[in-house]
């Protein structure tokens, strides 16, 4: 199927498909050695410049794409990485002093600028670009509030503000600030900032599984896919997975069953509780609310759960995350998984992989998963956790459970406050980075409206319509 017919939110994501297909592509094919310098002409054949001033440059901002696509830095822990030359096209005039400065004695502007960048000039401030690191400092303190910053989609999009302007006017991320949400990545107009990709490790462990005889790669994917296959049903998707070498497909739904079911168990015996199930937001309170972390859940995330559980039958198996989140390939590598997954992939680089494959789902069979309840489906919304914990404290005969949903950093930074100071009547916190949950993740081919109503079919469809039914069927709940 030609890329043509793609269906993406952003052209940004579209070169960035291009790069993965191509890269794929040749690491199956050959000829990847020479990826470098042949994908660039493909991607931009000119001789005119599609979107920079200049051909070349276009290539060589490919070049540094396809080195992300390739893996990225990898003494880098963060999966988030900025592309310096392509970091270059937003204002420059970041703070501006607009006529409503009145040059007044107090020049509070000025004392508190860092870099000496503001000057009084005929009774008004004079901002000196060459200085100015957009720091905003003047901004907050002029009295008539005359000058306004006009923020970068990077900054505004960070809500934790990990994202700042360096000396050369690129952006910078400040990796004990970042949380790896991956908003920054969606955001930026021209993809400056993007996660790297780690497609060639999956490969490699595909064509290493000598087709499943040494050891068996399973695909654990995330539920939010299901609003992501506008090309073929879900269960075509299931299909065309397996086409690409995995010798299974399970549904981290699974996982998410066993959360509820561990989390419900865990806030009966604390009585207040945070749940774990999203990186980001754990690493949020970590970072930001460190007097917190002993609200937050043990029990580790589905994905890992899921993992856990196909690795305790199958103890050689390699698990392949997919799903929409930036956080996930920061996750997996943290030591408190234990190595359960062995590798993740978005949703973004899935598209390129079936395609540079030429794997058309729309031609392939119908593969109908039943790994998971309705409550382990809906997990990819907002609210899904609550829900399903709700559910399980019914069967757990459990009462006064007082959640509260938390969509998106403000909110869950707002109501934490409230945990910290005491002054929250709640005893149970969904937190989840993205707004409306994981089917609005960064790394998502499409952000609709319609993705809620194709998860919440998707969660009708499950057999079993209890968290309790479905963990009982895989010997993981001790209940009598």
């Amino acid at each position: 199927m030609s890329t043509n017919k793609r269906v993406f939110d952003t052209n940004v994501q579209v070169v960035k498909y291009n790069v993965l297909k191509e890269v794929i592509r040749r690491a199956y094919e050959g000829g990847l050695e020479d990826a470098y310098y042949e994908i660039p002409k493909v991607i931009c054949p000119g001789p005119k410049p599609q979107i920079r001033c200049c051909i070349y440059k276009e290539r060589t901002i490919i070049q540094d794409r396809i080195k992300l696509a390739m893996g990225g830095d990898r003494n880098n822990p963060n999966p988030v990485e900025v592309i310096d030359i392509a970091c270059d096209e937003c204002p420059a005039e970041g703070v501006m002093v607009t006529p409503a400065c009145r040059g007044c004695m107090v020049h509070a502007c000025q004392d508190v600028c860092p870099k000496g960048a503001i000057s009084i000039v005929n009774h008004h401030a004079v901002v000196d670009k060459e200085k100015c690191i957009e720091c905003g400092k003047c901004s907050k303190a002029c009295p008539y509030s005359a000058i306004i910053m006009q923020h970068r989609p990077c900054m505004v999009s960070c809500k934790v503000k990990a994202i700042s302007i360096d000396e050369n006017k690129k952006a910078k991320i400040d990796n004990n600030k970042c949380i790896s949400c991956g908003a920054c990545v969606y955001k930026c107009p021209f993809g400056a900032i993007t996660d790297k990709s780690y497609v060639l490790d999956i490969i490699d462990m595909l064509k290493g599984s000598e087709n499943n005889t040494k050891y068996k790669v399973y695909a654990v994917i995330a539920p939010a896919i299901v609003s992501q296959c506008r090309f073929g049903r879900p269960t075509q998707v299931v299909t065309a997975i397996q086409k690409l070498g995995f010798h299974q497909v399970v549904e981290a739904a699974l996982g998410a069953d066993i959360t509820l079911y561990n989390e419900a168990l865990e806030w009966k015996e604390k009585g207040l509780m945070t749940t774990s199930c999203c990186p980001s937001y754990v690493a949020f309170i970590e970072k930001n609310f460190p007097e917190l972390t002993q609200y937050i859940s043990h029990s580790v995330s589905p994905m890992i759960l899921t993992a856990q559980m196909i690795k305790k039958s199958d103890p050689t198996a390699k698990c392949i995350f997919i799903g929409p989140c930036a956080s996930k390939k920061f996750e997996f590598k943290l030591e408190k998984t234990g190595g359960a997954i062995d590798c993740v992939m978005s949703f973004e680089e899935l598209q390129a992989f079936l395609d540079a494959r030429g794997i058309d789902t729309t031609e392939c069979e119908d593969t109908v998963l039943d790994n998971a309840s309705f409550y382990g489906r809906i997990f990819a919304k907002s609210g899904g956790i609550v829900q399903g914990l709700i559910d399980v404290a019914k069967d757990l005969n459990v009462e006064g459970l007082r959640p509260i949903v938390m969509s998106g950093i403000d909110e869950c930074r707002a109501n934490l406050m409230k945990l910290k100071f005491g002054k929250a009547t709640e005893n149970f916190f969904e937190g989840m980075a993205c707004e409306g949950g994981c089917l609005n993740g960064p790394l998502c081919i499409t952000h609709s409206p319609r993705n809620i109503v194709d998860v919440d079919k998707y969660g009708n469809e499950a057999k079993e319509k209890t968290v309790y039914n479905s963990v009982k069927l895989y010997e993981m709940t001790t209940k009598e």
